[in-house]
């Protein structure tokens, strides 16, 4: 079967969207020819306030893209000029396609620029009610996504590589709180760096608010980015993998850590509350320092052995019965 994958998002970029596709693109390969449209193909200028998101600017190109390859299915990942491109020549020649939503656009927009969620929400609907089947993480965000009025949702979860993440500890390692993620204003990391707590503070992690972050922080350590085992090891050494944010649709890195045997602490909120159960893998709560001294509580062993339901061949196989299925 032919796959065609159509990003915004893509490498060097680090963020879950890149994960997800990556992933996909690696499981599908495996049985399928699988073709992704993704900035790096065209012309791209960078976002001024967030250099690290390209907006690609010859997107006509797609059109050709789509007629050579001839895709038995088309994936449209992202809302960007990519996919409404994609969805525009996909629309024009009557082709079936399907669209994911990875990330809460409405309530970042609003953090960042102050645009009414309004005006966002009448975008998503318009954009995804085009196609045959739109994926969305968890229950909690496609009730959301439901009560705006898009339609055709599936649900589609995460994994985790375990032949990568696993508890790897270094005993010469003093425990620490950890954060895993974009270092920007929608992932609300202040409210994590403010806390006055018994152990150090770690950020792994990049983004435009590094700078400044580092400056008003002198005490915590900022790692920049981490991959792989390095990864892995510190995630395994931290005592608390923290999880401020309140705009994740899911949150990769929480199950990461949680393979690697380490609790998540966050906020009650849309994502988290699917994938974050009380003293089992984590603790929820709307004070996130008490969020954070329950997770201490909760026993390593049950966290690796509730990451094991995460798996990427998984993924990719929900992926293709799904849209097999919506499409006619």
């Amino acid at each position: 079967m032919k796959i065609l994958l159509v990003s915004d998002a893509w490498k060097p970029q680090v963020n879950g969207v890149v994960t997800t596709l990556e992933n996909l693109v690696k499981e599908l390969s495996l049985n399928n020819e699988v073709k992704i449209i993704e900035p790096n193909g065209f012309v791209s200028v960078s976002i001024p306030f967030y250099k690290e998101i390209k907006l690609s600017l010859n997107v006509f190109k797609i059109k050709k893209i789509i007629r050579d390859f001839r895709p038995d299915l088309i994936h449209i990942a992202t809302e960007g000029p990519l996919g409404l491109y994609a969805r525009k020549v996909c629309l024009g020649k009557k082709l079936n396609f399907s669209t994911s939503y990875h990330t809460n656009f409405p309530l970042y927009l609003k953090k960042m620029l102050g645009i009414p969620v309004q005006f966002t929400h009448r975008f998503e609907k318009w954009f995804h009610n085009a196609a045959n089947v739109t994926f969305v993480n968890t229950p909690s965000h496609k009730k959301e996504l439901e009560e705006i009025g898009i339609k055709k949702l599936a649900l589609w979860s995460r994994g985790i590589d375990e032949s990568i993440f696993f508890p790897t500890p270094n005993e010469k390692n003093n425990s620490y709180y950890l954060y895993v993620g974009r270092v920007s204003k929608e992932k609300n990391i202040e409210s994590f760096l403010n806390l006055e707590l018994d152990k150090k503070k770690v950020v792994v992690g990049d983004g435009p608010n590094l700078k400044s972050l580092k400056k008003k922080y002198p005490d915590v350590e900022f790692l920049g980015y981490k991959f792989g085992k390095e990864l892995a090891e510190i995630y395994s050494n931290a005592c608390v993998k923290v999880f401020p944010s309140r705009t994740d649709t899911f949150g990769i890195v929480m199950i990461e850590a949680n393979a690697c045997g380490t609790p998540v602490a966050g906020y009650p909120v849309t994502g988290p509350i699917d994938v974050v159960k009380n003293g089992v893998n984590g603790y929820l709560d709307n004070d996130l320092k008490q969020a954070i001294e329950q997770a201490q509580k909760v026993d390593p062993k049950s966290c690796i052995a509730y990451s094991k339901k995460y798996s990427w061949d998984d993924v990719a196989s929900n992926f293709i019965s799904t849209i097999s299925t919506a499409n006619p």
